[in-house]
C-alpha cells in the first residue's frame, strides 16, 4: 500500500472517529466521549455483577427485606427525577441500593445510573434534603457522563472495549473498587466535581426540597473529627460552599422544605 493510500485511509479512520466522538445525544454536554450512552449502560451492568457477586466486600441489603427503606429511597430518588432537570431521566434505570457498612460514609453511582448508598453516609446526614443533595450529585455524574470519560483517562479505550466484549476481569474489579472508594485513577477531575455540584442544585431547584441543601453536607464533612477520605481528592468544602450558594442564587435562591421527621423514618427503618 502506497504512502498516498495510507495517508487516505487514515483521513477516513480520523474523520469516523471525530464523526463518533462528535456526536451527543445531550446537546448542553459538550464533552468529548468515545463511548456511546448504550456503552455506558452495558458498562454500568457489568459493574452491578460483578458487586452483586461479591457479598462480602459489598453487603447489599436486600430489596425485599428491607422495603421500608428502599420505600424511602425511591421516593426521594423519584422527585429529583420528577423535577425534569435530569437529562437522561427515562434512558438510564437509576436503580438505587444500599450497603450495610455504618463505617463507610460514601456513595457511588455506576455509569448508567445505577447508585449506591452506604448505610455510614446515610446515618451522618440530618435531614432528607441533605441526602436528596448527594443523591442529585451521584446522578449528575451520571448523568453529565463523567465516569466513562473518567475511564478512558485513566484506562484507555481498548480495555474499556475488552471489558465490554467481557474480557478484563481484574480491571473490571479495580473500576469497581475505584468507583466504591472514590480514590485512586477514577477520582473524579476538580471540573467534574463541579460540575455535578451545580448540575445538583438544577435537579433540586424545582422539587420541594431545599437545593442549598447540599451545601449543608459538605459543612457537615468539614467539622467531622474523622472526614471521608474521599474528601481529600475534591475540592475543598470552602470552595463548594461558595461555588454552591452562587448557583442556587442564579437559580432563585428560593429555599425548599428539609423534611427531617421523614429522614429519621428512613434511618430508623436500616438495619
Amino acid at each position: 500500500m502506497n504512502i498516498r493510500r495510507i495517508f487516505s485511509h487514515s483521513v477516513i479512520l480520523l474523520s469516523m472517529l471525530f464523526l463518533v466522538v462528535g456526536c451527543s445525544e445531550n446537546s448542553d454536554d459538550p464533552t468529548i466521549n468515545v463511548f456511546s450512552v448504550d456503552d455506558d449502560i452495558s458498562l454500568g451492568q457489568q459493574v452491578d455483577a460483578e458487586i452483586a457477586a461479591n457479598p462480602q466486600e459489598y453487603p447489599v441489603l436486600d430489596s425485599a427485606s428491607h422495603a421500608a427503606a428502599y420505600a424511602h429511597l425511591y421516593r426521594i430518588r423519584n422527585n429529583i427525577l420528577a423535577g425534569g432537570k435530569v437529562f437522561y431521566a427515562q434512558r438510564f434505570q437509576w436503580r438505587c441500593r444500599i450497603i450495610k457498612n455504618d463505617s463507610v460514609v460514601n456513595a457511588f453511582c455506576v455509569p448508567g445510573g445505577n447508585m449506591y448508598y452506604y448505610t455510614g453516609l446515610i446515618k451522618l446526614l440530618d435531614n432528607e434534603a441533605q441526602f436528596a443533595g448527594v443523591m442529585a450529585h451521584e446522578m449528575a455524574h451520571a448523568d453529565r457522563r463523567h465516569s466513562t470519560d473518567q475511564l478512558t483517562r485513566a484506562y484507555g479505550i481498548q480495555i474499556l472495549l475488552g471489558i465490554l466484549l467481557g474480557n478484563n476481569a481484574s480491571t473490571l474489579e479495580q473500576i469497581i473498587a475505584d468507583l466504591a472508594g472514590g480514590l485512586g485513577t477514577l477520582a473524579f477531575s476538580r471540573s467534574n466535581e463541579y460540575e455535578a455540584d451545580e448540575y445538583a442544585v438544577k435537579f433540586l431547584y424545582p422539587t420541594s426540597y431545599d437545593a442549598a441543601s447540599l451545601g449543608d453536607f459538605f459543612a457537615k464533612l468539614e467539622g467531622q473529627p474523622h472526614p471521608p477520605t474521599f474528601l481529600s481528592t475534591h475540592p475543598s468544602p470552602e470552595d463548594r460552599l461558595e461555588k454552591i450558594n452562587e448557583i442556587f442564587q442564579s437559580q432563585g435562591g428560593q429555599h425548599g422544605e428539609v423534611f427531617v421527621d421523614r429522614y429519621q423514618q428512613f434511618i430508623n427503618s436500616l438495619p
